[in-house]
Order: C-alpha cells, then sequence, then structure tokens
C-alpha cells in the first residue's frame, strides 16, 4: 500500500518523481510555451492561453483554453476592460513566486497557512508615448511576501523565500537579457 504525501495542497510524491525523472532525462525538463492574443478595438485585447509543448511533444490535458482580457485604465486610453500589460507582468511574478514558494515549502516539510505576494512596479510612460525619457518598462520592481507557517522557524522561511528568487523563471526573464524574435505578417 502506498501513501501519498500531499502538503500546502502539493503531491509531494509527484514532485519528487518529477525531479528524478529530470534529472535522468533531461528532455524533460524542456517546455515551450505559447500565449496569443486579438486586438478587440481601441486598447481592448483578448487573449488566449491553451496549448504547450513539453518534452517535443503537445500537451493535451487543457480541454479549453485561459480567456484574459487586457485593456488599459481610462487615464490611458483604455475602458477597463481587463489588466494592461504591466500589470499581468507583475502578476506572472506573483503567481510565479507563490508556485516556487509552496512546492518547495512542500518538499522541504513547511506548512503554509497563509502566503500572499504584493507586487508594485514604478514605470514612466514617456518612451511608451513617442516622448523622449527614460527606458518604457519599469525602473524597480518591489515584491514583498507575507506567510505563516505553524511547523518553519522565521530563519528558515527567509532561507525558502532567497531560494525561490534564485530559482523563479519569471524574475530571471525580468533581470536578465531574453533575445526577443519578432516577425510581421501583413495579411
Amino acid at each position: 500500500m502506498t501513501t501519498m504525501t500531499t502538503r500546502n495542497g502539493v503531491d509531494v510524491d509527484q514532485l519528487v518523481a518529477t525531479i528524478e525523472a529530470i534529472s535522468g532525462t533531461s528532455e524533460l525538463a524542456e517546455f515551450t510555451f505559447r500565449a496569443r492574443s486579438t486586438w478587440v478595438g481601441g486598447t481592448h485585447s483578448v487573449g488566449e492561453i491553451s496549448g504547450f509543448a513539453h518534452a517535443g511533444e503537445e500537451d493535451t490535458s487543457r480541454t479549453a483554453p485561459f480567456v484574459l482580457h487586457g485593456d488599459e485604465p481610462p487615464v490611458l486610453l483604455g475602458s477597463n476592460q481587463g489588466p494592461n500589460a504591466v500589470e499581468l507582468l507583475l502578476q506572472a511574478l506573483a503567481f510565479c513566486y507563490a508556485v516556487g514558494y509552496a512546492a518547495n515549502a512542500a518538499a522541504r516539510g513547511i506548512e503554509i497557512t497563509r502566503l500572499d505576494y504584493e507586487i508594485e512596479g514604478d514605470l514612466d510612460v514617456h518612451r511608451f508615448l513617442g516622448l523622449d525619457g527614460p527606458r518604457p518598462g519599469f525602473t524597480r520592481i518591489r515584491a514583498k511576501g507575507i506567510v505563516s507557517s505553524p511547523n518553519a522557524t522565521p530563519e528558515e522561511l527567509d532561507d525558502l523565500c532567497r531560494y525561490v528568487q534564485a530559482t523563479s523563471p519569471v524574475l530571471d526573464c525580468l533581470i536578465n537579457p531574453i533575445p526577443v524574435d519578432t516577425t510581421l505578417e501583413v495579411a
């Protein structure tokens, strides 16, 4: 009889098996994720996230796409149909930190009873609007984690926080240059 260990909603046995499988077959670590956006009008677009490739094969676990609406606030000519792109970027960092923290806490035997992230970023829109000014992206991002655990010391929780930052794919994308190849097809 096998027992399943679940901690923080994470199947620890499956996590360990995944780590072992990837350490034995490095191709299992390879993913290609995709997103699609269709302009609706004004500053409003609708995005879809559905399939992805894993180890060279299409994943079929998603039966329907995730639908996201992106827009701008009225002060930036939008109508608040959804968050803007840079807000989604901040949310992506919050999601990444949360999954990394919860899963790694589970693997370390740490129970989490609360885990929140508050993330904010400073941005100047001069360049976005075609004016002379600082870079068009965030100039500073601040992330604050709030965690409660009945069985871990503050030192263990701080160590885990540093580990999550060192292994976060989204943080890595934010702090290191990534080649971006953009093409345009005129229809």
